[in-house]
């Protein structure tokens, strides 16, 4: 292949499928390897966590052996093998072996699978489809920065993409000795297309130099920004963002932000979530937005909390939407051992939602000061 690349497609059981014929496939479309695509042939496959399972699903809510799909008169079955959380078919739970459509999708687990009637050419295509998906995904998730253990700002991270390529993206370090600088954004809409968009934006900043910007001042950084990527230039494209500069000597915190939620800042007693906001438009949508900043002071102790809409934007088990308030007094909770306060985070979320995974990126970036 081009680039001395090898592409893998995996056909379960070495099931033969001729160049014009179809077969029947599960299309992995949410899930720890999304994208991959099994090709379902006559013989009945098992699906479990652990081999000797056929179709092997990285995930703790999948039994070991969970369930069985098999081509029955040209048709698919599923059954479930008596699994801990069941196997579902489009929302209902598998009592017996169940006829499965095609478009139907089966959840096990975390793990949704979408039965297709494919050709080979299709499985081939499909397949390079989401190789370059995943090498922009690659690329933007190399862009972002080292955890940082040690010194008066310490800073953790955590990024768990959902089976959707998003425009998330953050960044933060020093721009001189005094002054260091973190951002959150979200392009609008998935794809590779928007992992771009997010990527030219953390090039950028990585460069720590926005033409036309002073980068210690966040309004001026927003309204460079919202110059350098019109929306009807970029495809319809536009982003929020949170942007701030903190300075070492003052203490003091100058921030702005562009149709992004609050960040919130918790002090040493962590007795409140203070929300910094400042209400200005999205990055992109109109040329003519005046963007503000304010300031606050750090005291020393205090926690930063930066994250995107997808790490509160859930569905409960009990079928509820959350939103911010609901997600907000789990930031004022006994700091588990630091670092390891995103992951604390992430679990306490992912406890809460409902089976099959988080519906957006969940991207959260923790910064401390001593």
């Amino acid at each position: 292949m081009d680039g001395g690349e090898t592409q893998v497609v995996t056909f379960a059981r070495h099931a033969d499928v001729a160049l014009d014929n179809r077969a029947h496939c599960l299309d992995l479309i949410e899930g720890y390897d999304f994208g991959r695509i099994y090709v379902v042939g006559a013989q009945n496959l098992t699906l479990g966590r652990t081999p000797p399972a056929d179709i092997v699903l990285n995930d703790s809510e999948v039994s070991r052996s969970h369930c069985r799909v098999a081509i029955v008169h040209d048709s698919m079955l599923v059954t479930d093998l008596g699994s801990t959380n069941g196997t579902f078919l489009d929302g209902v739970r598998v009592t017996g072996p169940t006829p499965v459509p095609v478009g139907g999708v089966l959840r096990v687990g975390r793990q949704s699978l979408k039965h297709e009637w494919r050709t080979e050419k299709e499985i081939l295509q499909h397949h390079e489809l989401e190789r370059e998906l995943r090498k922009a995904g690659t690329y933007a998730l190399a862009l972002l920065p080292a955890p940082i253990a040690e010194g008066p700002i310490r800073a953790e991270w955590l990024f768990e993409p959902c089976s959707k390529l998003g425009g998330d993206a953050f960044g933060y370090g020093p721009l001189n000795d005094e002054q260091f600088q973190f951002y959150m954004m979200d392009v609008s809409g998935h794809g590779a297309g928007a992992a771009m968009h997010s990527v030219a934006v953390m090039n950028l900043l990585r460069q720590r130099a926005v033409p036309g910007a002073d980068m210690g001042r966040p309004e001026q950084v927003l309204k460079a920004l919202n110059a350098m990527f019109p929306m009807e230039e970029h495809a319809g494209m536009y982003f929020t963002m949170w942007y701030g500069v903190y300075d070492r000597s003052s203490r003091q915190l100058r921030y702005a932000s562009a149709g992004h939620h609050p960040v919130f800042l918790v002090p040493p007693e962590r007795d409140e979530a203070i929300a910094l906001r400042t209400r200005n438009g999205l990055v992109g949508a109109d040329l003519g937005t005046n963007y503000r900043a304010d300031t606050i002071s750090v005291p020393p102790g205090s926690s930063l909390y930066l994250f995107s809409d997808g790490v509160f934007e859930i569905v409960t088990k009990e079928g509820i939407e959350w939103g911010l308030s609901d997600f907000v007094p789990r930031l004022l909770e006994p700091a588990a051992s630091n670092p390891g306060a995103c992951q604390r985070l992430y679990k306490n979320v992912r406890g809460v939602a409902h089976a099959g995974g988080l519906d957006d990126d969940f991207s959260l970036l923790l910064l401390n000061f001593d």
